[in-house]
């Protein structure tokens, strides 16, 4: 008996120290994946405000293909937030996303060709070679672009369909809301909504009154409320409404 308490003591033991081996590479790895992320982040922007200050404080060479570079990281990096941002509520980007991953593997390629080219010394040569690295970088981008424009107003002809089927739905139910029935006109002498036998007629008032049935007004039985009981606004509530303030008694 005492032997197979110390094997489950044991197991336990060993069970709780493989959970928090577990527990611990999946906490490492989070952390690795979040300080990738972050270095990352850091040399992009190192990187673009460098190719910013050469395509503003250089010319030539050197500035011309700062300023191709920079094009071609701008454009490419608006579409990918653009699109990653309307994935999850529009699938069908799903295959425009595709194919930006498709564009992406070429924009790199010009990206390194590019960068390959600011440390040739050869600068005639390289002079040479801008008319078609221009002409590529304006594909891609344009591409990119292409891609960018058509989700941004697909989004917005979506958004303002919704709209105008809201406003619609909105003006006829305010044509409800204004459309009421008007009951007889009071006579002279007579309190409105009171008729001389202090009884309300079932054709001005559109309802029977909770105690006709038994031969007299006042609440139903059994403590119920009334059909035509408003209901309680305080169950109904809305961000900008203001907290109702709790009854007091003396």
């Amino acid at each position: 008996m005492e032997e197979a308490i110390i094997t489950i003591m044991a197991l336990l033991f060993l069970s709780f120290v493989a959970l928090g081996v577990f527990v611990t590479v999946k906490a490492v790895k989070a952390t690795k994946r979040g300080v990738d992320r972050t270095l990352d982040q850091a040399r992009r922007t190192v990187e673009d405000t460098t190719l910013r200050a050469k395509s503003f404080g250089q010319t030539g060479v050197a500035g011309e293909l700062a300023r191709l570079r920079l094009s071609l990281r701008t454009s490419m990096r608006a579409t990918q937030e653009a699109l990653q941002a309307g994935v999850g509520e529009d699938a069908s980007l799903k295959e425009s996303l595709d194919l930006f991953h498709r564009l992406s593997a070429h924009g790199i390629e010009l990206d390194g060709d590019l960068k390959r080219l600011e440390r040739e010394p050869d600068r005639a040569w390289v002079s040479g070679q801008l008319p078609e690295l221009a002409a590529r970088t304006e594909r891609i981008t344009s591409s990119a672009d292409a891609l960018r424009r058509a989700a941004r107003d697909r989004a917005l002809k979506f958004a303002e369909d919704d709209l105008s089927t809201l406003s619609e739905q909105i003006d006829v139910e305010a044509g409800a809301l204004r459309h009421w029935t008007t009951g007889p006109e009071t006579t002279q002498g007579t309190a409105p909504g009171a008729t001389s036998g202090n009884t309300v007629p079932r054709a001005a008032s559109g309802y029977e009154s909770p105690g006709a049935a038994s031969g007299h007004a006042g609440p139903q039985a059994g403590g119920e409320q009334s059909a035509i009981t408003a209901p309680d606004p305080r169950l109904t509530a809305y961000p900008w409404e203001k907290s109702a303030r709790p009854e007091t008694t003396t």
